[in-house]
């Protein structure tokens, strides 16, 4: 199994810690954890987690497009069951699954480091 890449990694734990969105473990981050589901980065935020990923990792971001995965604008009914019961146990994520389609990995952005290309 595909490793996220350390520089990455360690990107989305400060950026998060920074800017106070969600405590992320580390260790618990993998390729297909989403960006807008399991880290809550969504509406005008994820442009602005976008743009510091470009910036941070100096990539080509011309070809860019929200419409190959849709504009993560999060759902009401996750947040309610995320305030209710939490987001640790295996029952809530399925739920919240269920629920909301995630759109944005983290495999995303790895194949973004990689290329070069943010597409």
């Amino acid at each position: 199994m595909e490793e996220i890449l350390p520089p990455l990694k360690e990107f989305i734990v400060d950026y998060c810690n920074r800017y106070k969105l969600h405590h992320v473990d580390p260790g618990s981050l993998s390729l297909d954890t989403s960006i807008d589901l399991d880290l809550d980065i969504f509406d005008i935020e994820i442009d602005l987690f976008l743009a510091d990923f470009v910036d941070q990792f100096k990539l080509d971001q011309s070809k860019f497009t929200w419409y190959k995965y849709g504009y993560p604008k999060g759902s009401t009914r996750v947040r309610i069951i995320k305030t209710m019961f939490g987001y640790n146990s295996t029952w809530v994520k399925q739920l919240a699954k269920y629920c909301y389609e995630p759109k944005f990995k983290v495999r995303h952005l790895q194949e973004a480091v990689k290329t070069g290309r943010l597409l």
